[in-house]
């Protein structure tokens, strides 16, 4: 053999190896991803459908409405560590996430009708309602339509309506990596394959959080964002309720929100690359006795702040339930 088809050979047997340790490293984190589900939900069924849901601790309960690219698991993720301080989670999985079916219908308002009735099927006369990221819109019809059933209303990071001349502090996204976005989460390959060979374009584009503030925040705060970025698979399982929030998301309506008397915190922060922060901002001054909490930084995954938001969340949420500042109805 001569040296130049020995060197052929060994760049052959490399790539070829490159793809064999790609299609093994790939069958084991999807097959992971599969298995980490398993049995950690219920389906039940109630008059909007069958709904998947989870629940943690025992207490006052929290009605938990996940983000984009959740599901019940999501929801528990974000607020577990309030187990065992006297809370009691529900976290479902919306229309089109996991085992939760797409329904003709899932405006938020019908969104909202879910939330009550799977309230409903557990026994569930009232809640404290946690909305984040694409699950707020669905969250603040809930408090306008079952005002009596709504002890409380939290927004992390919420995508809501603001008037088109009070400006985001985000960029919109350009036409390149809205394409990027949606050939990341068009699949759990190219989702995993981006979040290994790429993470900071999918912590930018998937997570809205500027990379910089990623690789200013503690050692624990990194790995909280990267197991939560992982979590999304599979993603293939979720991909019919994205295309539905990104759908929702372009085109959000402002809602009756001057009717919500329920008390009600905000969180978000300026930089988050979705742009909640002008949305949230306007929600606290148009929902009477709101409370806004912002961060100059953070992203969307309040990245450096998360564990004072949740201490926060924990606080406001114990004042209502022990009947401290709820505003006159």
């Amino acid at each position: 053999m001569t040296f130049r088809s020995v060197i052929l050979m060994v760049l052959l047997l490399a790539v070829f190896a490159a793809g064999g340790w790609t299609f093994f490293a790939y069958q084991h984190d999807i097959n992971a991803s599969h298995e980490r589900l398993v049995g950690k939900s219920r389906v039940i069924e109630t008059t909007s459908g069958p709904i998947e849901y989870a629940e943690l601790g025992d207490g006052a309960v929290i009605f938990v409405v996940h983000g984009a690219g959740g599901g019940f698991d999501q929801g528990l993720e974000i607020l577990g560590p309030l187990e065992g301080k006297g809370f009691r989670l529900v976290a479902m999985s919306r229309f089109g996430y996991l085992r939760t079916p797409m329904p003709p219908d899932a405006s938020p308002a019908a969104q909202a009708e879910a939330h009550a009735s799977l309230m409903d099927a557990l026994g569930i006369k009232r809640a404290a309602i946690f909305g984040v990221s694409a699950g707020a819109p669905s969250a603040m019809q809930f408090a306008i339509k079952y005002p009596e059933r709504c002890d409380a209303l939290v927004l992390m990071a919420p995508i809501a309506y603001h008037p088109a001349n009070v400006s985001g502090p985000a960029p919109k996204l350009s036409p390149l990596t809205e394409k990027l976005l949606l050939t990341i989460v068009g699949s759990d390959f190219a989702y995993w394959a981006g979040s290994r060979i790429a993470p900071d374009t999918v912590i930018k584009t998937v997570m809205g959080t500027p990379p910089d503030i990623m690789k200013k925040v503690s050692t624990r705060e990194q790995s909280r964002i990267n197991i939560f970025m992982e979590h999304i698979l599979p993603i293939s399982g979720r991909v019919q309720g994205i295309m539905k929030d990104a759908e929702i998301s372009g085109s959000i309506a402002r809602y009756d929100l001057g009717s919500i008397k329920t008390p009600t915190l905000l969180l978000s922060a300026r930089d988050d690359l979705y742009g909640t922060f002008a949305g949230a901002d306007y929600t606290a001054t148009q929902i009477p006795h709101a409370k806004f909490i912002s961060y100059e930084t953070g992203g969307h995954m309040l990245a450096g702040h998360f564990a004072e938001a949740l201490r926060e969340i924990g606080e406001f949420l114990k004042l209502q339930q022990n009947g401290i500042n709820r505003p006159p109805q």
